[in-house]
């Protein structure tokens, strides 16, 4: 993935949580729903915020609109390098408000690279609830959280996009949100909690303990910037490790790449991605409005849910 295309893009379970069969089970509570007089701190976990971007004045009408309030600590708008800060602030600022009882709710408003060097800077994330909003780079965080037991993570984005907002505002307040459409590729009906990710961020942590187990889950993935050989090497590594022994389903969301990245005789994007994972045998679902693009629509990480291989949808069951 390219960093700073990624970030302008965004603009584009060990413990209690897992059962004795190493099956994920959705047995955590949700955090509390978000209400009017909520508080939501604003954290950039990996590559630096440009100080001239409209995000955050655009993402604090939004929350007002709710009755919220974001928070922008102190020390938002640092840089060190292609950072937002050295790895020890920002493993500091996320301990800070992930610890605030004052806080409701975390939205990783950075993308880009770095979330990785947070965890491996010493984030152990707590097994309680929270609410914490971000995909990209902040994917690993999200996984790291499911992995310690914590429920809240969600894989979304807070852009211009009103369907988009509209939708993750209702998880956040325990509403009910409508199933997302994709095109059916291998029927068969799958159950399981859901795992949302960028496939190259989670690739990044194989072999760390901050990816989740994935046996019986329903599997979420979704990439951009990356060719389709990468993507072929990424899932080749996937299936030789074993990661996906197991899965209940998977659902592709968007995947994006240069036009040059595709010589005559290539595989496609398409034609990899089912070469690479239909054989699995498991309900198959390509086209699911997640990722980089619009829209963007917010899953989150654990609830139980349910994809349709015949007739390619995705519903929560639980949320």
């Amino acid at each position: 993935m390219r960093r700073r295309r990624l970030l302008q893009a965004g603009l584009a379970v060990a413990g209690s949580a897992f059962g004795a069969a190493g099956g994920a089970q959705f047995t955590a509570p949700q955090p509390p729903a978000l209400t009017r007089g909520s508080r939501i701190a604003a954290l950039a976990p990996g590559t630096w915020l440009d100080q001239s971007d409209p995000l955050l004045d655009q993402l604090s009408q939004h929350c007002a609109a709710e009755g919220w309030e974001l928070l922008r600590p102190p020390g938002l708008h640092q840089r060190w390098h292609w950072f937002a800060g050295t790895d020890a602030h920002r493993h500091a600022a996320l301990q800070q408000a992930w610890l605030d009882p004052r806080v409701d709710a975390l939205f990783y408003v950075g993308a880009g690279w770095g979330s990785a060097r947070v965890l491996e800077a010493g984030w152990r994330c707590p097994a309680s609830p929270r609410w914490c909003v971000g995909f990209s780079d902040c994917s690993a965080l999200l996984l790291a959280q499911w992995a310690a037991g914590s429920v809240g993570g969600v894989h979304g984005w807070f852009g211009r996009d009103a369907a988009a907002w509209q939708r993750l505002v209702a998880l956040l307040q325990h509403r009910p949100v409508a199933p997302l459409q994709g095109f059916p590729v291998q029927g068969g009906v799958a159950r399981g909690p859901l795992v949302v990710s960028n496939l190259t961020i989670a690739t990044s942590l194989i072999g760390t303990p901050w990816l989740p187990p994935l046996k019986g889950a329903i599997l979420v993935l979704e990439d951009t910037g990356e060719a389709p050989y990468r993507i072929d090497r990424q899932l080749t590594q996937w299936r030789s490790s074993g990661l996906l022994d197991g899965v209940a389903g998977i659902g592709l969301g968007r995947f994006s790449w240069a036009e040059d990245d595709v010589l005559t005789g290539d595989f496609s994007m398409e034609e990899i991605l089912l070469e690479r994972l239909a054989p699995l045998g498991v309900p198959l679902v390509r086209n699911l409005p997640v990722g980089h693009g619009r829209p963007n629509l917010a899953l989150p990480l654990g609830p139980q849910a349910e994809l349709d291989g015949r007739s390619g949808q995705l519903r929560l069951l639980s949320a």
